[in-house]
């Protein structure tokens, strides 16, 4: 059996994992990149590169933790099943693929690590910037050894708020439309198009807040973390979790008046 460990040991081994990981986008980047397949739609786009980099983490991940369970982007579940208590990594390859797809420099391996359904560990690469954050739950938020903290803005009206787009042409409508109504309260809207790079940004205070429709685990469960730890709140809307439906992170001041602006828009709704 694979011994338990400390959210630091877990923390270590993502971080390992990742920026080797990272290394192997970066160089099938540099070698040239094709799309290998399409999922929701045509322009949700799946490259040779995300389905390599999953391999080798679940590769690597099964060499120094043999009895831990793996949650993937490109590969789901998998045929095991987490023992009570046990680990279950969840891995985003190459959070951004179109960013990556075009050379934009705004793409990220995201690994985190969940003990009894809740993340204790997690790493955010940027693939091509090698810019790193980390967390560890009830250690903080960290990025080239300095500690995190979130915006400290209490205006909603000078907030800078980033968000996304789903691939579904229905859903992008949906969300247009909460943009468009959404953007006359704030400073500005930024859409950059990494979730989990969204959230490591609202962690140090580069955006003020963030939101998003239609994330899965592997795209909140590392920068999520690292969002918490910086000091935000992140939840869905009307005391809902964080999911599919919504995800907002803010710092405490602008929570509420985001949160009530975004249910009011019905942010979590459309297709």
């Amino acid at each position: 059996m694979t011994r338990s460990a400390s959210s630091q040991e877990l923390l270590a081994i993502a971080i390992e994992v990742a920026r080797d990981a990272a290394a192997t986008a970066y160089r099938m980047r540099a070698e040239g990149v094709s799309v290998a397949a399409t999922k929701s739609t045509v322009t949700d786009v799946v490259t040779a590169a995300d389905r390599a980099v999953e391999r080798q983490v679940r590769e690597a991940l099964a060499a120094l933790r043999p009895d831990d369970t793996v949650l993937g982007e490109e590969y789901g579940a998998g045929a095991g099943t987490a023992a009570p208590g046990g680990v279950r990594w969840i891995v985003d390859p190459i959070d951004g693929t179109v960013n990556y797809l075009y050379g934009l420099p705004y793409c990220a391996v995201s690994l985190a690590a969940e003990v009894a359904g809740e993340v204790v560990a997690g790493v955010v690469r940027n693939v091509l910037t090698g810019d790193e954050w980390t967390a560890t739950l009830g250690g903080g938020a960290w990025r080239d050894g300095r500690r995190l903290s979130c915006s400290t803005e209490t205006d909603l009206g000078q907030a800078l708020v980033a968000t996304g787009f789903g691939y579904d042409a229905g859903r992008r409508t949906h969300q247009a439309r909460v943009v468009a109504e959404l953007i006359p309260h704030v400073r500005d809207i930024r859409r950059m198009g990494a979730a989990a790079l969204d959230l490591c940004q609202a962690a140090e205070g580069r955006v003020d807040a963030y939101y998003e429709k239609g994330l899965a685990a592997w795209d909140l469960a590392a920068g999520g973390l690292v969002a918490a730890e910086a000091g935000l709140r992140v939840t869905g809307l009307r005391g809902l979790p964080p999911g599919p439906d919504l995800v907002l992170a803010a710092p405490p001041a602008l929570f509420a008046p985001l949160h009530d602006r975004l249910a009011d828009l019905d942010a979590s709704g459309g297709p």
